[in-house]
């Protein structure tokens, strides 16, 4: 059952897949449609799950649920898996390499390889302050206030010089 994000609670539980490219307006339109179509019928073990997505700078397609209202379920995890890679399929996209790194450039967003990411410390064009992208949120409260940060405050600093 789709609701609007900014209806879920704070605590509502949520996956970030970061594409390996930008989305055009016309793949923005297509996932759009699709998502709430797949949040429309997704469930567990029957029951309704009241969901919705967004689709942040045409890069990132963000799912999350209420679990005030049910809880999900390895088997609904797993219908949102196959949704994403029927997305990959149809769209020709890469957005579960977990291996890509996505980080801000004033008003540009990159996704490099992590070996690339890892080069670009190196040679300066990353630094702690640079934003990054922090897909390991998993909740709403902290998708919006831990999601974008500087290299230093996340998992990225392990990387840093």
């Amino acid at each position: 059952m789709f609701t609007a994000y900014k209806n879920l609670p704070k605590d509502a539980r949520l996956w970030i897949y970061q594409s390996n490219r930008e989305f055009t307006e016309k793949e923005v339109a297509y996932i759009a449609i699709k998502s709430e179509d797949f949040i429309n019928q997704w469930t567990r073990h029957g029951d309704d799950l009241k969901g919705s997505f967004m689709i942040k700078y045409n890069h990132f397609l963000v799912l999350a649920v209420d679990e005030t209202f049910n809880t999900v379920s390895g088997c609904s995890i797993d219908s949102s898996v196959r949704f994403i890679k029927e997305l990959e399929k149809e769209l020709n996209l890469d957005l579960m390499d977990k291996m890509n790194v996505t980080f801000r450039d004033n008003d540009r967003i990159n996704s490099v390889k992590l070996f690339n990411f890892q080069q670009f410390v190196k040679e300066n064009k990353v630094t702690p302050e640079t934003i990054v992208f922090d897909n390991m949120v998993t909740t709403k409260a902290a998708f919006e206030r831990h999601w974008e940060i500087p290299a230093k405050e996340s998992w990225h600093k392990r990387f840093l010089v």
